[in-house]
C-alpha cells in the first residue's frame, strides 16, 4: 500500500461531525469518465450534454389500431347511417411501402404505423364493423388468419377530426433539442430517452467500486450456528445494501478475525477492485482493536489512515485516509450495529455520491415537530436518534432508545433526528432537524 494523507490534526483533537465530513469529502475526487454501453451506464451520472439528433417520432403515426381515412369521407357517419370506404391496404408498424388514401378510401393500419398519404386521421376499430359487415367490433382479425381485411370494404359508424388519432412528427422532441443535461443519473426513462434518439453508448462517471469489510473474530455469518461468544455479522450486511443503495457496486467481504496481518493482506488484495474500502469495527481503544492496530501506523510508502475522536453518539470513533498506488479513500467505522450505520449515512454514503460527480451528495434535511421529550442529550455531541418521520403531520417520534446496538430500532425507523451540541433536551412540541432515510 503506498500513499500518503496529511495528518491535520493533534492527536487530542475532538472533531466535529461537520469537520470530519468536510476533511472526508476535500480529499475525494470524482472518478474519470468512461464512455458505457447504455445498460451498463444505467446508475451513472452523465458527463455530456446530449442533443436529439432527429425528432421523435420520426414520422406521423397512429396512435390507435384502426382506418386511416379522409375526414370529410367520414363526416356525418353514424351506425344508422355509416360511411362505407373501400380498403386498399394495411400499414403495419415499420413498414415503408405505403399506399395513397383517395377519396372514398381507407387502409387498415396498426399502432405506431406511419400515417399514409392522403390520409387526414385515424378512424379506431371499434368505430367501424372491422370489415366484416356487421356491427362495431373489438378487435382486428390477424392478417394471417384473415387477409382479405386489409381489402374490400369498411363501415364507419362516426365521424373524425383532422388529426385525430395521429402522434405528429417531432410531438415528443425536436431534432436538435436538448435530451439529457450533464450530471442526469441514468435510470430506466432515461435509459429509454437515449435508445429511442439512437444512442447506443455515453459517456459517464462509472458507479464507484466499494469494498465492505467486517472485522471481528466473534462474528459469524447469518445461517450458520452460533458458538460460545459470537454473533451474526450483520454489518457488513447492512453496509453493502447501503452502498448499493447509495449507487454503488459494492462487494461484501467475509469477516477478518482480529489479525492485523490477516487484515492487512485483505485490504491489500481487496485495492485491485476498489474505488473506496469500508472497514467497520476495530477502531476503537481495546487491546483488540485491529483496524487500528493495523492501520494506524501506515506510513511513507504505505500510505496513512488517522484515527479521530468525534464530538458524536453513536460513531465516537472514524478513521480516514488515502492507501495504496492509487491514494484509495478508506473509511473506517465504529462497529456497533447503530454507531456503524449513522457513520455510513453521514461520512460514507456522501463519499460513494462524491465519486460518482453528483452535485447534492448529502441526505435531504427537514425541520420538523418531534412529539416525545428527548432527555439527557449528551451536552457537547452531536447526537443521532432513531426516529420515525410522518410527512402528513410533519412530525417526527423516537424509536428505541440511544443504544447503539439496537438494531430493531434501526429497522423501525425511516429519518435520523439530530440533536445539536449545545442541546441537551427537547421538548414535545419542540422542532428538530431529521436526515430522511430514503
Amino acid at each position: 500500500m503506498s500513499g500518503t494523507t496529511d495528518r491535520t490534526s493533534h492527536p487530542d483533537r475532538v472533531w466535529s461531525v461537520a469537520d470530519h465530513m468536510d476533511d472526508v469529502l476535500a480529499k475525494i475526487r470524482p472518478l474519470e469518465p468512461i464512455e458505457l454501453q447504455l445498460l451498463d451506464a444505467q446508475g451513472c451520472v452523465l458527463v455530456e450534454d446530449v442533443t436529439v439528433p432527429i425528432a421523435l417520432p420520426p414520422f406521423d403515426n397512429s396512435s390507435m389500431d384502426g382506418y386511416a381515412v379522409r375526414v370529410a369521407d367520414v363526416a356525418g357517419a353514424t351506425e344508422e347511417y355509416p360511411a362505407a370506404l373501400t380498403v386498399v391496404g394495411d400499414v403495419a408498424a415499420g413498414t415503408g411501402d405505403l399506399p395513397t388514401i383517395g377519396p372514398g378510401e381507407a387502409a387498415r393500419i396498426m399502432t405506431g404505423a406511419p400515417l399514409p398519404p392522403g390520409a387526414e386521421a385515424v378512424v379506431p376499430v371499434e368505430w367501424t364493423d372491422g370489415g366484416t359487415g356487421g356491427g362495431p367490433a373489438a378487435t382486428m382479425r390477424a392478417h394471417s388468419a384473415d387477409p382479405a381485411g386489409a381489402s374490400g370494404e369498411v363501415r364507419v359508424h362516426r365521424p373524425v377530426e383532422a388529426r385525430a388519432h395521429v402522434r405528429a412528427r417531432g410531438s415528443d422532441v425536436t431534432a436538435g433539442e436538448p435530451a439529457l443535461a450533464a450530471g442526469t443519473v441514468l435510470g430506466p426513462p432515461q435509459i429509454a430517452l437515449l435508445a429511442a434518439i439512437g444512442r447506443g453508448s455515453v459517456t459517464v462517471r462509472p458507479r464507484p467500486r466499494v469494498v465492505i469489510m467486517g472485522t471481528g473474530s466473534e462474528l459469524v455469518p447469518p445461517g450458520e450456528p452460533l458458538g460460545p461468544g459470537q454473533i451474526h455479522d450483520s454489518n457488513s450486511f447492512a453496509l453493502t445494501a447501503a452502498a448499493r443503495d447509495a449507487g454503488a457496486i459494492a462487494y461484501r467481504v467475509g469477516a477478518v478475525t482480529d489479525d492485523a496481518e490477516t487484515l492487512r493482506a485483505t485490504i491489500e488484495d481487496q485495492l485491485i477492485r476498489a474505488d473506496l474500502i469500508v472497514t467497520s469495527g476495530g477502531v476503537s481503544v481495546g487491546a483488540y482493536d485491529v483496524v487500528k492496530e493495523t492501520l494506524a501506523d501506515l506510513s511513507g510508502e504505505e500510505g496513512s489512515v488517522e484515527f479521530r475522536r468525534l464530538a458524536m453518539q453513536p460513531g465516537k470513533p472514524q478513521g480516514f485516509g488515502l492507501i495504496g498506488p492509487d491514494r484509495t479513500p478508506l473509511l473506517a467505522l465504529p462497529g456497533n450495529p447503530v454507531s456503524s450505520y449513522v457513520s455510513f449515512e453521514l461520512f460514507v454514503r456522501p463519499a460513494i455520491r462524491t465519486l460518482m460527480g453528483l452535485q447534492d451528495v448529502h441526505r435531504f434535511t427537514e425541520r420538523v415537530r418531534c412529539t416525545e421529550d428527548i432527555t439527557s442529550s449528551p451536552k457537547g455531541k452531536r447526537q443521532f436518534l432513531r426516529g420515525r418521520h410522518d410527512p402528513v403531520s410533519g412530525t417526527v417520534t423516537p424509536v428505541g432508545g440511544a443504544g447503539s446496538h439496537l438494531v430493531k430500532a434501526l429497522a423501525h425507523a425511516n429519518c435520523l433526528i439530530a440533536v445539536p451540541e449545545d442541546v441537551t433536551d427537547i421538548a414535545a412540541g419542540d422542532e428538530v432537524d431529521v436526515l430522511l432515510l430514503g
